[in-house]
């Protein structure tokens, strides 16, 4: 099975409000049109956190502060294996610019689940409006 390594943060903002992405279509039916932690693929020779910083940038046209790595996620979907580092974070930048994104929106924590979730981030999201990491402020 083909694999694909990438990198998404929990980004947070003074409200502590965490940014959730919305996919565009894509290749792939089961992930297109689903929210999504912000980030990307790793390319060859990049450090996880330099791929972050880097697709932020692109996609959003945005800068962070990455706090700290907080979960591994491994998933399998139907036509490759997904290994996302995903980390804290916290926005630097005042304006967003959706580059490749359908939407966005900004939710309290308790608010992640009214979202329909792409498979590989719906872990992470029922942890994080559980509050089950303790992301820095």
């Amino acid at each position: 099975m083909k694999q694909i390594r990438t990198v998404a943060g929990v980004i947070k903002n003074e409200k502590g409000e965490i940014l959730c992405t919305l996919r565009d279509q894509g290749k792939y039916d089961y992930v297109s049109f689903k929210w999504e932690f912000p980030g990307g693929k790793i390319e060859e020779g990049e450090t996880n956190e330099q791929t972050l910083v880097r697709e932020l940038h692109e996609e959003l046209d945005i800068d962070v502060k990455i706090n700290r790595f907080i979960y591994q996620v491994e998933h399998d979907y139907p036509d490759f294996h997904l290994s996302m580092a995903v980390f804290d974070c916290e926005l630097v930048s005042k304006q967003i610019k959706m580059n490749v994104h359908k939407g966005i929106k900004w939710l309290k924590p308790e608010n992640l689940m009214e979202l329909d979730w792409a498979a590989a981030d719906l872990p992470v999201a029922k942890m994080v409006s559980k509050k089950q990491f303790d992301l820095e402020k």
